[in-house]
This record gives C-alpha cells, structure tokens and sequence, in this order.
C-alpha cells in the first residue's frame, strides 16, 4: 500500500480533515461515560431531575456534533478512495499499454483484468476504511484506558491485560492470513482465465460437446478458491468470538472486584457503569480493529499485485521521441543476420538475411510455426532481435519512436480485431481525419461491398460479422490512410477464392505502397514482386514465384501440395 500513496498526493485535505473529524468524534465519544456517570450519581442518586435534563441535553448534543463529524469523515473517504482508485486504474492501464508483447505474453490478460477489477477495488476499500478506523479504532482504546486509569488505577490494570490479550490475537490472525489473501487471488486469476477461454471459444466447446469437460474443469477451480477462502474464513472468524470472550471477562472482572470497592465507599455506582462503559468501547474498538487488519492484510496482498504490474519494465522502449531522417534510396524492409528467440529455447528466427524493396509486392509463405508471423512482429518492433538488425528505410527499427515507425504502416493482424462501436469508428483508427471518401475508397479496394452505411453498428470483437467480412474491414481500416507499408498476416485465409483474387488484383494498383503478405496459398503470392520461403525460421529461399520453381524445394513441395502441376 505504502508504494500506491503517490496517487493520494491530490487528496492531503481530504486525508487530514476526514481523520482528524473522526478523531473528534472518539473524543466525543470517551465523554460520554463520564456524563452517565455524573447522571447515575448526581442525578439518580440525589433524585436531581434538572441535572438528569440538563445531562441529557448535553448527550444528544455530544451525539448530533459525533455525528455531523462522522459524516464529513465518511465523505472525505469516499472521495478519497474513488478518487485514488481511480487514478490507479487510469494509470495501470496507461502502464500496461507501455508494456511489450513479452511482458503481456508472460503476466496474462486474465490476471491483467483482475488485477484492473477486484484488486484495484480492495485497495479503494482499504483507503476509505484506514480514513474512517485507523485513527479513531486506536485512540479509542488508548483513550478509554487513560479514562479508566483516572477512575481507578488498580482496575484499569484489567483494561491494560485484556487489551494486549486482544491485540496478540489480532497479530497472530493477520500474519496468519495474509498468504491466504495472496492464494485467493491467484485462485481469481486462475478462474478469470477459465472464463475467458471458455466465452469466447463457446463455438469450439460446442462444437465437440465438451461443455460438461470445461464445468468440470471450472468447477474444480472454484472448488481450490472455496477451500483457500474458507482457511481464510475460519481464520478471521476466530477474531470476534476471541475478542467477545477476552472483553466480556474483562468485564466480569471489573464488576467483581468494582462491586467491592462501592461497597467499601472507594468507588461510586456511576464510576462501576464508566468502567463498564470504557470496557464495551475498547471491545467494540478492537473488533473493528480487527476487522480492519482482515481488509488490510487482503488490501496488502492486491496492492502486491498491482505494484507487481506497475514494477515491470518494457524489454521494448523508445530511444527518442522525435521524427528522424531516412534514406529514400535505400530497401523499405532489411534484414541482416537476424536471429531471434521468444525464450531461452531454440531460435524462432535464425541468421535471415534479405530486402523488400520499395513499392513492391513482397509474399512469405511457409509451412506453420516457420517464423512468417514472428518476421513481421520483429519489423512492427512488438519485439526485438536477439541478435542482427532489421533496417526500415535504411534506419535501424530501433532508433524509430514508435509513432514513426507505426504511423505510416497498415497492420492487419492474424487474428482479425474489431472494437465494438461503428464501422466510421473502426475505420478512423489509423487516421482520425479520415473522409467519409476516403472510407469508401478502401472499403472498395478491400471487396467490403456489403458496408453500405459507415453508421452501421459493429458488436464487441465484431461478432455480427463473418471472418471474411471481418478480415475485408480489418484490410480497408489498415489502408485507409494510405500508408506507405502494409502488413497483411494471413490476412485472406477467411476469404474465398474469386474475393481474394480481385483484392489482391486492387491493392496491385496501390501506388507508393509496399505490401508484404504472410499466407499459406501459393496461389496468393504467385504473381508477387519476390517471395521469401521460410522453414523451421531459416530462409529457404527468395525469388519469384518462377524462380522459386526451379532453385527452392520447399517452395515446389509447398506449391504441389496446393495446385496440379499444371496449374503452377
């Protein structure tokens, strides 16, 4: 928690009148006894009614101001904590959009989500509860042990030994459950991915029956957070019946030995009642004490979390921000000698050497797990090359800002991507001045004839579309902005042959743009510029699809797998 307090620096008013209000009610509240008191043995006692009125008027006053005080506290917090909660939000989802694919691939969206949600929702409860209790809680016993001190030394002796009973107990469950916080958590990550696999592979699941296989499966998850939660449960379910018992013989104590000393004259009837009085408000203290230390011990293990994202550094970054100069003369893509592994196992990409000019239609095919869709993630930058270089327009893709090296390049991932809102919306990603004109053009290049009005509404991940629909909206957004680079990663696969083949024959008459398409259809880079075959992440082979005929083996066999002899 301590490392999340620069979110709270806005909030230093909010932070010193909302406990301090608090704090003026406890000392309001430590009164109170002491007016019962003063009514029992001057008011009751001596049958003085206007002392009893005039007493009572200043106990629903003592009351009405507790009150207006606890509600200004009450207010602070909440402003406080939704405020912080907030920012920290704003702020981890500015740091996870910082991150490289490398650290999203190792962390997880799942736990990213819930780490956004429950996590970032506990350490809100957690502001707003230390706001409200972590003054008043302890000031109350400390000042309801002076009080019984200035009553009767020897009685308060009770007061000292039953609360550092209490606070033992409270130690003892707080280092206890903390692991347990952390356990239920993970638990929540575990069954946050599960969900999310499990909606959006629904189709899939269908599709083989396996709905009962995935409730087992899920049912066992949530079986591990039942039984972590309920350890926890058990655990902090010992803290009220242990505080209730060590009180309440406190209680008995103080009666025992108090009903002495009234009847010796040491002590008057009222003073027994304070006693009594200050016993019940360090009870009451501690158990919300206790209840405290739960919320911050299960606020402490989410703030780990969430400093445990905002702790992790980019293995991609910026050298500098500002636009560069490039070579005009120089090959739009190259590579030289690069190799590059995802982890400390074998090399995904291994020594590849090659250029794709300018303007030119270059293909890469291969059979699958051959590093065609990790060639293309190296020249976007989502990482970078263990060893060599890749050079766009003569400069090494490191020395690029990432808007440079993004902004004038159209991406179509593998996967094809749609944000719910409108077809207008999607279709400005690349370029937010985009013309309803321009729209049309690409949305006529890409075959996606059947977008007739850009206010037509697009469902999340645009499921009120089919793949090949999705993948013709996914190439027109790409080249709407006329981007001088395009990357098309397996980009026709949902589309038939007669639609692909007129695409193909559209984005031929770009002008002033380089396109480089990953596929697995031959009959998709046969009339390209050059085609670069790759197998196992090594470069088999580059030429044109007639030259690849006769130099490269892998090409012919990938090619005669898919065509009749005749056909190439």
């Amino acid at each position: 928690m301590f490392k999340l307090r620069m979110f709270l620096k806005e909030y230093k008013p909010q932070l010193i009148i909302g406990p301090l209000c608090k704090l003026f009610e406890a000392v309001l509240e430590l009164f109170v006894p002491l007016v019962m008191a003063g009514i029992i043995d001057n008011g009751i006692l001596k049958n003085d009614t206007d002392y009893i009125l005039k007493m009572g008027l200043v106990l629903l006053l003592l009351a009405a101001v507790g009150l207006a005080s606890a509600l200004v506290c009450q207010y602070m917090a909440s402003y406080t904590s939704q405020g912080a909660g907030t920012k920290i939000r704003g702020a981890l989802f500015r740091h996870i959009g910082t991150l490289s694919h490398k650290e999203l691939d190792e962390i997880g969206t799942p736990a990213l989500i819930t780490r956004m949600t429950s996590d970032i929702n506990a350490v809100q409860a957690n502001i707003a509860m230390t706001m409200r209790l972590l003054l008043r809680a302890p000031f109350l016993i400390i000042g309801a042990l002076v009080m019984s001190c200035l009553i009767n030394f020897g009685i308060s002796l009770i007061f000292f030994g039953a609360s550092v009973i209490i606070a033992l107990i409270l130690y003892l469950v707080m280092t206890k459950s903390l692991p347990f916080y952390k356990a239920v958590q993970k638990s929540l990550d575990k069954i946050s991915l599960l969900s999310r696999e499990n909606l959006a592979g629904n189709r899939v699941i269908r599709a083989f029956s396996k709905q009962k296989a995935q409730e087992e499966n899920l049912d066992s998850q949530a079986e591990n957070l039942c039984k972590t939660s309920t350890r926890v449960g058990r655990l902090s379910a010992l803290l009220n019946p242990a505080t209730y018992a060590v009180a309440y013989g406190a209680v008995i104590l103080i009666l025992y030995f108090g009903a002495g000393k009234v009847n010796s004259g040491e002590l008057l009837s009222g003073d027994i009642v304070a006693l009594v009085s200050y016993m019940t408000q360090i009870l009451l203290a501690m158990i919300v004490l206790a209840n405290l230390v739960v919320l911050l011990s299960r606020g402490s293990a989410s703030a780990s979390r969430i400093n445990d994202v905002f702790e992790m550094r980019p293995s991609v970054t910026e050298k500098n921000k500002n636009e560069i100069e490039t070579d005009e003369n120089a090959p739009k893509i190259e590579f030289k000698n690069v190799t590059f592994s995802y982890g400390e196992g074998d090399s995904e990409l291994e020594n590849l050497s090659f250029k794709i000019e300018r303007n030119s239609f270059t293909g890469i095919i291969g059979t699958t797990g051959s590093g065609k869709s990790t060639l293309l993630s190296l020249i976007m930058r989502y990482y970078d090359a263990g060893e060599g270089e890749v050079l766009k327009d003569g400069v090494n893709v490191k020395d690029y800002s990432f808007n440079q090296l993004r902004g004038k390049t159209g991406a179509v991932p593998q996967k094809s991507v749609l944000f719910s809102g409108t077809v207008r919306s999607n279709m400005k990603w690349q370029n937010p001045d985009a013309s309803d004109e321009e729209i049309f053009n690409a949305l006529k290049i890409a075959q996606a004839d059947f977008i007739d009005d850009l206010d037509k509404y697009v469902a999340q991940g645009g499921a009120n579309f089919s793949g090949g629909q999705r993948q013709r909206l996914c190439i027109a957004r790409a080249i709407v902005s006329s981007p001088e680079l395009v990357i098309l990663d397996d980009s026709f696969s949902a589309l038939d042959f007669a639609t692909e083949k007129a695409l193909r024959k559209e984005l031929l008459k770009q002008k002033n743009t380089t396109f480089v398409v990953v596929t697995q259809r031959c009959s998709s880079v046969m009339n390209a510029d050059k085609i670069l075959v790759l197998d196992d992440g090594i470069l088999k082979g580059e030429g044109t699809h007639g030259e690849l005929l006769k130099t490269c083996e892998a090409y012919k066999e990938i090619c005669l797998s898919q065509l009749k002899e005749a056909e190439l």
